[in-house]
């Protein structure tokens, strides 16, 4: 476990890494789905995963913003009630709730939870603190959207918090990004990764990075950052 200057990283996955959206492939084992998060636990490795809001304030696990990719459905999820987003199938089984997957889990593995905002970024607290509340496993959660976790700092601040920052974000706007967000970890896209504003954020944080995919990429990013959020052939060598 890697030390920095607050201490051991409490999210920290171990050798595993994270299993990008779980240990996906094919149509039997989709992303974010259960099965897929099953799959990333019979290897204890941790488990990054992305969070929608429903019409009604449920949390889902699902990445796009409609259905059609994944469920040969238009609905938004924005604008679907979870009682109409049940009707769906990721492979054989339902849209997973947030619920869903914390008793799937059960504190086994470390999870990166990513808030994918939608013109709601007002409804998230109350939804994170109603579906968190009680959880004691590990978890971290993060978004691109820098407001996600400056709101987790002022009403959940026992939640670890994250920002996810692109490769082609302009200076300027990552620097006010890190002000705003006072995040505890980073998940960097794998093209920054060696960058010196990286190895400066390592010296203060944990540095997490996606989405690798090769052996090739996996060798490159084993340097520079702290644990690797992966899928396919980037699995950590274990």
């Amino acid at each position: 476990m890697r030390l920095s200057p607050s201490g051991p990283d409490p999210l920290d996955p171990g050798a595993a890494g994270f299993a990008h959206r779980g240990l996906h492939y094919g149509s039997g084992f989709p992303e974010n789905s259960l099965i897929a998060f099953a799959g990333a636990l019979e290897m204890s490795a941790g488990i990054e995963c992305d969070l929608r809001l429903t019409a009604d304030d449920r949390i889902v696990v699902f990445h796009d913003k409609d259905a059609w990719r994944l469920c040969g459905s238009p609905l938004m999820i924005r604008r679907s009630t979870l009682k109409d987003l049940s009707r769906l199938r990721v492979g054989e089984h339902p849209i997973p709730t947030l619920e869903s997957l914390l008793s799937l889990v059960d504190g086994r593995v470390p999870l990166l939870l990513e808030v994918k905002v939608d013109n709601d970024i007002w409804r998230w607290i109350p939804a994170l603190k109603r579906d968190l509340a009680g959880y004691t496993g590990p978890f971290g959660v993060m978004s691109f959207d820098p407001r996600i976790p400056r709101l987790l700092k002022t009403n959940l601040p026992k939640v670890r918090r994250g920002l996810v920052i692109r490769a082609d974000l302009p200076a300027m706007r990552r620097r006010v990004a890190l002000w705003l967000a006072d995040p505890q970890f980073v998940a960097v896209d794998r093209k920054a990764l060696d960058r010196s504003w990286v190895a400066k954020a390592r010296e203060r944080m944990p540095v997490y990075t996606w989405t690798i995919r090769t052996a090739a990429e996996r060798a490159q990013a084993e340097v520079h950052c702290d644990a690797l959020i992966w899928e396919g052939d980037g699995r950590p060598r274990i």
